[in-house]
């Protein structure tokens, strides 16, 4: 019995020039718009054209005998993986993110469409690299770095997963009131929500939490736990303090119970359509996913 070939699931996005025109409808309304504003379209068409060259040198590195899918990031949640596929993400780092909980055990490389601008951390091959990267992703050869994900999931059975973090708290300016329960530790808190991250998220969200709050948490990005942050929690007669931060080791959960009578949300990497109401009463628990981004890395 013959094996069927990889196939390379190409994955990207719309450029920033391409959702500008979408709302403007033109080329002439869109440089209108933006001159109105003391704005050029220059560099929207930069990134556009190197996004776009960046895709085409991709395709034609493909090994002439792979099949071959193309996907943008709004198609993924549709989108059928199979046996044997291979993501290629041509784009920014978010992108890696935005895909990792479709992907789940396929090997995933990004690729950087302008690494003279874009400080990629998960997107760290450029275009010419395509062709040996597949080579030794079919020959097994490649070295995969196992990206912990972090999963949300509701008393009623919902789940939510993300690469990054999960935020948890109020969907607007107002304090967001939970119970949170970390080992034998209970305490009621009022604060601006609780962030929980992986070690890739550590570079992003977190990052700036750590270093405006000079926490001692530190997660390299292949760390297997997790930690969580509880920002800026307020003292008062019936709120504490006392549970700032932490890890999250594997097999352990943080475990939030809303307060909050509406307004109350939990969402995953940044992307707050992405979301699950966490309203009064309702319990999360928030752990490491069995799920793991499967990133190519340089050996």
């Amino acid at each position: 019995m013959s094996v069927m070939p990889p196939r390379a699931v190409l994955v990207s996005r719309a450029s920033d020039l391409e959702e500008l025109l979408v709302r403007h409808g033109t080329l002439g309304q869109a440089k209108f718009f933006l001159k109105s504003r003391g704005q050029s379209m220059d560099r929207l068409v930069d990134q556009h054209e190197a996004q776009s060259k960046c895709y085409q040198q991709v395709r034609a590195a493909l090994p002439e005998h792979w099949r071959q899918a193309e996907v943008k990031r709004d198609e993924l949640s549709r989108f059928l993986f199979s046996d044997r596929d291979v993501v290629v993400a041509i784009g920014q780092d978010g992108l890696i993110a935005n895909l990792a909980k479709y992907a789940h055990g396929h090997p995933v490389m990004g690729i950087n469409p302008e690494p003279e601008r874009i400080a990629g951390l998960l997107v760290n091959y450029r275009a010419e690299e395509t062709a040996d990267l597949l080579r030794q992703v079919e020959s097994r050869s490649c070295r995969i770095e196992q990206r912990t994900m972090v999963e949300a999931r509701l008393d009623d059975g919902q789940r939510l997963l993300a690469l990054n973090e999960i935020f948890v708290g109020q969907a607007s300016h107002q304090s967001s009131r939970y119970e949170i329960r970390y080992g034998e530790a209970v305490e009621n808190q009022s604060s601006s929500g609780v962030i929980i991250t992986s070690g890739t998220g550590t570079t992003g969200w977190a990052r700036s939490i750590i270093q405006a709050t000079g926490s001692s948490i530190s997660l390299d990005p292949a760390d297997p736990r997790l930690a969580f942050f509880c920002r800026e929690p307020w003292p008062s007669p019936t709120t504490g303090t006392g549970l700032q931060h932490g890890y999250i080791d594997e097999g352990r959960v943080l475990a939030l119970v809303s307060a909050m009578n509406e307004g109350g949300v939990i969402f995953a990497d940044g992307i707050e359509t992405d979301r699950l109401a966490f309203n009064w009463g309702m319990t999360v628990t928030l752990g490491v996913a069995r799920e793991t981004l499967n990133l190519v890395v340089r050996s």
